[in-house]
This record gives C-alpha cells, sequence and structure tokens, in this order.
C-alpha cells in the first residue's frame, strides 16, 4: 500500500543544507582499494604457472615457426588468404571460424558446469599477463610488506627508481606482446627488420602501440578492474553456477568459530575450529575478496588461498582442506569426494560434453575431407545464350577456381547433363598455389544435342579434375549451373 506523498524539497533549501554542512554524499561508486597480492606456492600456483608458459611460448612463439617457406600461422588479410601450418584458408572458410566459436563456447559451458571459473583463474590472458606483470614486480619491489612499506613511507630516490624500473619492463612487455600480435598478420621477420630502421606501416604502428598499451594498462594498471567491471562473465555466472559446480569454497562448519591459539593448542579444547584467522587467504587474492564470506562475483577461482590455506593447516599439524574446491551441496550434506563427483558429473555435464565431442569430431572430419580446390559457376547475366556458326547454341559463364595447395594445380572441365554438350574454351587451365582465378568459359550444344529439348533451362553439371601431382592425388568438384535453350 502506498505511504503519503513526500513533499518535494525546494532547491533552494537543498542548498542552503549542503553549505550549511547537513547534507549527505552518496558515493554511485566505491573508491578502489591498493591490493597488494602476497606471493603463494602450491600446487594450483605451479598449474598456473605452467599455464602461463604455455600460453606465452604458443602465442610468442608460433609467428617465428616457418613452413613451406613462410610462416606457420599468418592471417595475410590484403591478400585474404589464412595459412595455418599446412592449410589455406579463403574468406569462404568462414565457417569453420564459426564452428571454432561454437567449439569455445560449449567449452565454456561444460569447464564452468563442472568447476566454476577455471578459464578466468587459469588461462585467461588478463589472468595470464597479470601474473607476469606480477612477478616483475616482486623481483623489483619486493613482496606484500615490502611493496606497502615503501609506498606509505615519503617517497625518494629509491622509490622512484623502482618505480620507474617496473614501469620500463611492464612497458617493454606490453610492447613485445603488441609487436607479436602484429607478427600474426605481417611477417614477422619482415616486422623484425622494419623495426630496426622504424619502417612499420601505420597500421602496424597503430597495432603495436595499442595492443602494447592495452596489455600495459589492463596487467599493470587495471588489474582485478577487469575482471569485476570490465568483463561480463563475472556478471552471468551465476546462470552457469549451480549446487553441484566445483567452486572454491570454506568449510565453515570445520573452520568456525575462527581464531588464534598456540601452534600445540588442541583447538576442539579451545572452542575454535581450525580457521586460525590468520588472513593470508585474503593477502594472496588478485581481486582482494575474503572467500570464508562464500560464493562471491569477484572470485576467478585461482585458487591461491587453496594453496595458502594449505601451507598453514600443515604448519599447525591439521588436515587440508578447509578452503578447497568443492559444491555447495557437498558441503551442506557432508559428502565425500566420489559423491561429490557423482553429483557434479550431472546430465548437464554429460550433455554438454556429449555435444563438445560430436561438434569437435564434425569440425575435424570435416578439415580432413576438405577439397584441395573449391570452384564456383556464374552464369553470364549479360546473355543467357546465343546462337553461333553451324546451329549451335551457345551459354557463356565464369568460372572460379581456388587452389587450396601450396603448389601450382593443373586442373580440366567437362560438362555433363547435356548429351553432345562441350567446352568450348580453355578445358585445360593451372591455378598458382593458394590463388584463386576466374576463367571465361563457353558451353555450346550442337543441332543433334537439342533435339527433343524445350525452350528454357536445364541442369547441367560442370566436373572440375584435378590432376594428379607428386603426393598430391587426383581429385575432383562437381557445381551444377543451368543451359538455356532459346525460343
Amino acid at each position: 500500500m502506498a505511504g503519503p506523498a513526500r513533499e518535494p524539497i525546494p532547491i533552494r533549501a537543498v542548498a542552503a543544507r549542503d553549505a550549511a554542512g547537513e547534507g549527505e554524499t552518496v558515493w554511485l561508486y566505491e573508491k578502489r582499494r591498493q591490493i597488494y597480492p602476497r606471493a603463494v606456492h602450491g600446487a594450483f600456483a605451479a598449474w598456473r604457472w605452467a599455464l602461463v608458459w604455455a600460453t606465452q611460448l604458443v602465442f610468442y612463439g608460433l609467428p617465428w615457426l616457418t613452413w613451406n617457406g613462410r610462416p606457420a600461422v599468418l592471417f595475410d588479410l590484403a591478400a585474404r588468404r589464412f595459412y595455418i601450418f599446412g592449410l589455406v584458408l579463403h574468406p569462404q572458410d568462414f565457417i569453420y571460424l564459426a564452428v571454432l566459436l561454437v567449439i569455445s563456447a560449449y567449452a565454456l559451458f561444460l569447464f564452468t558446469a563442472v568447476a566454476g571459473r577455471l578459464w578466468c583463474g587459469f588461462a585467461c590472458p588478463q589472468t595470464v599477463y597479470t601474473e607476469i606483470f606480477l612477478w616483475v614486480e616482486r623481483r623489483i619491489e619486493g613482496d606484500r610488506p615490502a611493496r606497502i612499506k615503501r609506498d606509505a613511507a615519503p617517497h625518494g630516490a629509491d622509490w622512484a627508481a623502482r618505480k620507474a624500473a617496473k614501469h620500463a619492463v611492464w612497458l617493454a612487455i606490453g610492447l613485445w606482446t603488441g609487436f607479436s600480435f602484429v607478427g600474426y598478420f605481417t611477417p614477422i621477420r619482415v616486422l623484425w627488420a622494419e623495426a630496426f630502421t622504424m619502417g612499420f606501416g601505420p597500421w602496424e604502428w597503430f597495432w603495436v602501440v595499442f595492443y602494447g598499451l592495452a596489455t600495459y594498462g589492463n596487467a599493470g594498471w587495471l588489474r582485478e578492474q577487469v575482471c569485476l567491471y570490465m568483463c561480463p562473465y563475472a556478471r552471468f555466472q551465476s546462470a552457469m553456477f549451480d549446487r553441484d559446480t566445483l567452486i572454491v569454497s570454506y568449510d565453515e562448519a570445520r573452520g568456525e568459530p575462527r581464531g588464534s591459539r598456540p601452534r600445540r593448542a588442541d583447538p576442539r579444547a579451545l572452542g575454535l575450529g581450525d580457521c586460525i584467522g590468520c588472513g593470508l587467504c585474503v593477502e594472496v587474492c588478485p581481486t582482494g575478496i575474503d572467500i570464508r564470506q562464500g560464493l562471491q562475483y569477484a572470485c576467478i577461482g585461482c585458487a591461491a588461498c587453496v594453496d595458502v590455506c594449505d601451507g598453514v593447516m600443515d604448519k599447525m599439524n591439521y588436515p587440508r582442506g578447509l578452503i578447497r574446491f568443492a559444491t555447495q551441496n557437498g558441503l551442506a550434506q557432508r559428502l565425500d569426494r566420489a559423491q561429490t563427483w557423482r553429483r557434479v558429473l550431472r546430465p548437464r555435464v554429460l550433455v554438454y560434453g556429449v555435444v563438445l565431442l560430436a561438434i569437435c569430431g564434425a569440425f575435424v572430419a570435416s578439415l580432413a575431407l576438405r577439397s584441395p580446390f573449391r570452384v564456383d559457376v556464374v552464369r553470364d547475366r549479360g546473355a543467357l545464350a546465343r546462337l553461333v556458326g553451324d546451329g549451335h547454341i551457345e551459354n557463356v559463364y565464369r568460372l572460379q577456381v581456388m587452389n587450396a595447395t601450396e603448389s601450382v594445380q593443373r586442373y580440366r572441365v567437362v560438362v555433363e547433363g547435356l548429351p553432345g554438350a562441350t567446352v568450348a574454351t580453355r578445358p585445360d587451365f593451372s591455378v598458382d598455389p593458394a590463388q584463386a582465378r576466374w576463367l571465361p568459359l563457353a558451353v555450346q550444344a550442337g543441332p543433334e544435342a537439342l533435339q527433343g529439348l524445350a525452350p528454357g533451362a536445364h541442369p547441367i553439371a560442370f566436373v572440375v579434375e584435378r590432376e594428379a601431382a607428386g603426393d598430391e592425388p587426383a581429385a575432383q568438384v562437381r557445381e551444377k549451373s543451368t543451359f538455356v535453350v532459346p525460343r
């Protein structure tokens, strides 16, 4: 039921109240709190660094690999050709990119349903580069206590020198990242030679600087702000979780009530749980949350708190797992590991897995069975049919053949579906490596072939045969069209 209407406050009254200091200021945005993540060691930290090495070796190394005398991975936008090891793709092969995006989406659904934000915590570029930048920061400025102490003290020459050195290394990493990114679109050895003379083109300059500054800004300055406010995944993850999803969890029933105690004391005799209240789980968190407060959208699932808590439990001679990957149902019902995993492998996960395997299988099979060349036939719209010498009817077409191999290929074209019809112009031709060629093509049918044919369009098929050459077997492609008989 609606209450009584409130009288509007005059603007002058509000101004007078503010001038008298009686106004209330409401901040719409929380002021950023500086986070100083502590270094952590453990099983999950080792996995995280293994993925840092794996992803960066691939990203930085692929542009330098060669294949058939050219970069192994090159997206040649000017020529509209994309080289991925032995594959040569054209814009018409865009379907493969679409399938890759579908595979990525289903993989994200599967991993999230099983164990939450594994991608965010271990393989997301924001996490990977933040981890690298934090390592540089610790090497130059020290670990968390040293950084806090130095930033809180009056700033002197040592503080300025360390900050300058850190940002110089960050910028170098960022620009090298931008350089490597551009190396996927311009041969990186050519780019490397141009770097010594500063001979980049305008677009190369733009993307090296833009990508470099984006890496420097996101991993060096914004850090957790990207995960909290810029990444949409943090906001819709709740729609992908359920109570049987493995998430980083604090075992409240075991840990509470928390409190400090001597190492050899019996916590049960003191009326305490296993949590000693050291706060290390908060200090190592890259987003600065307290996992003991339950599931939060800011948790990226990196499991740094798991590693540091296990270390504390080892020192206290308590069982590990006070903070661990667990499900909400598992914690509430005190399920053991086998029972938890049986519930994790629920129908939703199995459906995601089956669909993902089916799409991956179809994708691999499509690539394996992909024709080494593609044919398109376009009718000449200017003249559908014309009468030539000796009573022959001629139709003109344009034939495009795209060679998807990296060697010169020879082809022969014949026409089927209309007895007596022949290709009157250049039935034999060749196409250069990874090139597309347009050819004018005339098909003629004599009076004997036209007997009994009603005026109008009649179906025919162009059969383009590729000759066997070296290790390349013979192949053929059929493309349907029509032959028009005039009235």
